[in-house]
């Protein structure tokens, strides 16, 4: 499905459904949604007027609200200052952060595969300018966006290969990352599972990235899937960047405190 054409009242219009639910849930992608995508993906910080709009959402009746991210736990917290009362996922759902801590649980199988992981891709991409290999608990992310296009691709090629002989694992390609995973999870399953346990009855989902697609291909009837710019997507509505994001949340925080 794609959804190129911006329809604003026909957002307006989902948006004071969704605002009418009895529980809702907030699930937000950070990079490219929440912030604007930079060079180094440390120094990425959400607009103030979003992190405005996410505590009035956390402070409006029957509101749940989380950051659903493909980084990882760690580097969540940093570039978000993890917000007051807002629920942190990281790594597509292998990191969970929640009163009790921060849970990942990988078994001696996958730890070790993990291992093969790491060594192969450093040795893979060593060569490449401009190309680093992050750590995440469930694997590594390659990442591709300092480098040329001909480095990228080279360096993505090269990676690809070295890993082919690594049973079992997870492959997703995002905007100047290629990541590798043992231990399979995506956002679709953390929608699944935030659904379940704040018992929503409604759920917003933005995300900008195609990793982001999995999120919006569980959604249902009620729910309100946001694509964040250009591309091919699942998500029924779509704003162009960041800033409209922020104005969106701050329209249904409004709209949510009214009931």
């Amino acid at each position: 499905m794609t959804t190129d054409a911006i329809d604003t009242a026909a957002l307006d219009r989902a948006l004071e459904r969704l605002a009418a639910t009895e529980r809702l849930l907030i699930a937000l992608d950070f990079d490219g949604t929440l912030s604007p995508i930079v060079p180094r993906p440390e120094e990425a910080r959400a607009l103030p007027e979003a992190d405005e709009a996410l505590q009035a959402l956390v402070a409006a009746p029957d509101t749940t609200v989380v950051l659903v991210s493909g980084r990882s736990m760690a580097s969540l917290e940093h570039v978000s200052g993890s917000p007051a009362h807002v629920l942190l996922v990281g790594s597509h759902g292998a990191e969970v952060k929640d009163d009790d801590g921060v849970h990942v649980e990988l078994d001696d199988d996958e730890r070790g595969r993990r291992e093969a992981l790491h060594r192969a891709l450093e040795s893979a991409v060593a060569d490449h300018d401009g190309v680093w290999v992050e750590g995440k608990p469930a694997g590594f992310a390659v990442h591709t966006r300092r480098a040329s296009d001909e480095a990228a691709s080279a360096a993505r090629a090269a990676a690809r290969s070295a890993v082919e002989g690594i049973d079992g694992l997870t492959e997703r390609e995002g905007k100047g990352v290629l990541e590798f995973a043992v231990k399979a999870t995506s956002k679709g399953d953390s929608l699944r599972t935030l659904r379940e346990s704040t018992g929503a009855t409604g759920v917003l989902f933005a995300g900008d990235d195609v990793t982001d697609e999995d999120g919006f291909a569980v959604l249902g009837e009620g729910d309100l899937g946001l694509k964040v710019g250009p591309g091919e997507t699942a998500a029924a509505y779509r704003v162009d960047d960041p800033a409209a994001v922020a104005g969106l949340l701050a329209r249904l925080a409004a709209l949510r405190a009214a009931r």
